[in-house]
């Protein structure tokens, strides 16, 4: 298939901003306009007006150069015929949140981004909007925002950091400053080591260096036809970061005269190939939550079951921090995503549809056409896979009945099943302190619960718990299972997202110490060993939930939030007025 035909007649363009800019009852609006100064004569109100939608905020790493980022967008917007307008939204860092009630916010922030630029789109007319998001729940807000808004957009992220070095001078990301934690803990490393990796693990700007969220997200969109080709992976302090912001800026402008909107893009192809390209690249687990979400809001009916399908099909080429020593950067030296796309689409099979629009106009076959991996070390051809199955997984069972989500291709290849003893903890705190003071030993499954996405409330990552599992030596000994969820910088054997979670009822809640409980990676099973009539005697005995927070914005997600397994978005109208009724 070659070149998607946008041909178009400027003349005739029918604006979306023409609603605020044109007849005499907009006279005030216009007035106002001129006082923004971005409307600097009177011609430029027959211009695009593009939305510059901007995650800029000082104290999340990753986010802290996108200002000037967006200098560099709006100067290009002009060049290129529009008129730009700067608007922000909220960001939260993970790992500053990490731990304490902070991370409670960080997955209910996603759904305040999507709300509050689909806010400003719509309320202002734009006729197009680039997108400049970089870590973990901002990206896939925006991205809901861009279905639901339906609106040309193009993206362009604030890219990876640099790895940081350890005491040795070898190469390290955030998730072993994590880690070190643990083994500080149990007195593995020294202080003046621990000390010296805290000031280098981060060295510069960027979303953190290995495959989490952030970055699995940010490389997804190149898959799904949303941002530029290496997208995901140019350093955020590199020439060609700063050169692909002018040609997103370029283009969304482009897209707006071409009239290619993000439904176009965002199909059912597209979402089996951003969870194929994920499967090939062993991405975090919260992107299974993330892209159901974003399916949601592009009219895609999606489940975890399609995951699986392709996880059946898809092999594992590709393993990067913190599954192995392979940071973002190498990534990008070797090929980058376009790389990693080729090589699935050369494998035929049908693992991947190439001949899908994008944003850069052209298809995902032509973006990625000639590139291959400079490096098979990092990105391996198909012959040689880590796996014939994909990085990702989402297991079923009676404790999981609607499923629960591993990051495959972080556990050790050795281990195909795992049965342990259940040790539980009905939250977060609960958990580090038991596997702090010794209570967790070798063998035992870590059960942490009603910590999801209405138990949380939230969702909070276990990244602590799973860290201080690591840093002590015991990943290949001790399971984890949670109805919350993990950072992208997890690995080991680690399972999230049990739906149905332990505050909606689900079977978690039911587990109690000493249970045995089985999990066959091979099989996608995890079933306590427990019987039906004994599981039915502990449901009539569980007490009802009793939500943690009474006001303020996480009251009303507590409220409103469905299940993980269904992207943890909100309840739609049809659903608010069941949930209104059962609090009256």
């Amino acid at each position: 298939m070659g070149t998607l035909n946008f041909s178009f007649d400027a003349d005739k363009l029918q604006k979306r901003s023409d609603e605020i800019t044109k007849g005499v009852n907009r006279a005030p609006g216009r007035s106002l306009l001129y006082a923004t100064g971005r409307i600097r004569r009177p011609e430029d109100m027959d211009k695009p007006f593009i939305a510059i939608c901007n995650s800029y905020i000082e104290i999340v790493t990753g986010h802290v150069h996108l200002r000037e980022l967006a200098d560099i967008a709006k100067e290009e917007i002009r060049k290129a015929g529009g008129v730009p307008f700067e608007f922000n939204t909220i960001g939260v860092d993970d790992g500053i949140a990490m731990g304490h009630i902070g991370m409670r916010y960080s997955l209910p922030s996603r759904e305040l981004i999507a709300d509050a630029a689909e806010t400003v789109i719509n309320a202002h007319w734009f006729d197009g909007v680039l997108f400049m998001p970089n870590c973990d729940k901002i990206t896939p807000g925006m991205l809901m925002a861009a279905a639901r808004t339906n609106v040309p957009a193009v993206f362009v992220s604030g890219g990876p950091m640099k790895a940081g070095l350890d005491p040795n001078g070898k190469a390290i990301t955030l998730s072993n400053m994590f880690e070190a934690v643990g083994a500080f803990k149990d007195g593995k490393i020294s202080k003046e080591d621990f000390l010296e990796m805290e000031q280098n693990a981060c060295p510069t700007c960027g979303s953190c260096a290995g495959m989490f969220t952030a970055n699995s997200m940010n490389c997804l969109m190149e898959a799904l036809g949303m941002a530029l080709p290496f997208n995901g992976t140019a350093l955020a302090v590199s020439a060609q970061r700063r050169e692909l912001v002018r040609q997103a800026a370029r283009q969304v402008v482009k897209l707006v005269k071409r009239g290619l909107k993000p439904r176009e893009i965002m199909t059912k192809d597209a979402f089996d190939d951003i969870y194929a390209t994920d499967m090939a690249m062993g991405g975090s687990t919260n992107t299974v939550l993330h892209g159901l979400a974003i399916a949601h809001e592009a009219g895609i009916e999606y489940t975890e079951q399609d995951i699986n399908q392709i996880a059946e099909r898809t092999p594992h080429i590709a393993k990067i921090a913190p599954s192995s020593h392979w940071t973002m950067e190498d990534v990008h030296n070797a090929g980058g995503m376009p790389a990693i796309m080729n090589e699935l689409i050369e494998m035929g099979n049908g693992v991947f549809h190439p001949d899908r629009p994008s944003v850069t106009g052209k298809t995902i076959r032509e973006n990625v056409a000639g590139c291959y991996s400079q490096n098979k070390e990092v990105i391996r051809p198909v012959a040689k896979a880590y796996s014939s199955v994909g990085g990702l997984a989402v297991l079923y069972g009676n404790i999981a009945k609607k499923g629960a989500v591993i990051k495959s291709a972080g556990v050790d290849p050795a281990i195909k099943e795992f049965v342990g003893k259940a040790v539980c903890f009905d939250s977060h705190d609960a958990a580090v302190e038991g596997i702090d003071d010794g209570t967790v030993k070798k063998g035992d499954v870590v059960v942490i619960r009603y910590e999801g996405p209405k138990g949380g409330p939230g969702m909070p990552e276990m990244l602590n718990p799973t860290s201080d599992i690591i840093g002590r030596g015991l990943d290949k000994d001790v399971a984890l299972i949670t109805d919350g969820r993990f950072s992208g910088a997890t690995h080991g054997i680690c399972i999230g997202h049990v739906s149905p979670e332990a505050a909606s009822g689900g079977e978690i809640a039911l587990i109690k110490d000493g249970d045995r409980i089985h999990i066959d990676l091979i099989k996608r099973t995890i079933n306590l060993l427990v019987s039906d009539e004994e599981l039915e005697h502990r449901r009539r005995k569980l007490p009802p939930f009793k939500p943690k927070v009474k006001q303020g914005y996480l009251a009303r997600y507590q409220a409103l939030v469905t299940s993980a397994d269904t992207g943890g978005v909100m309840v739609g109208y049809d659903q608010l007025l069941k949930v209104a009724n059962e609090l009256k």
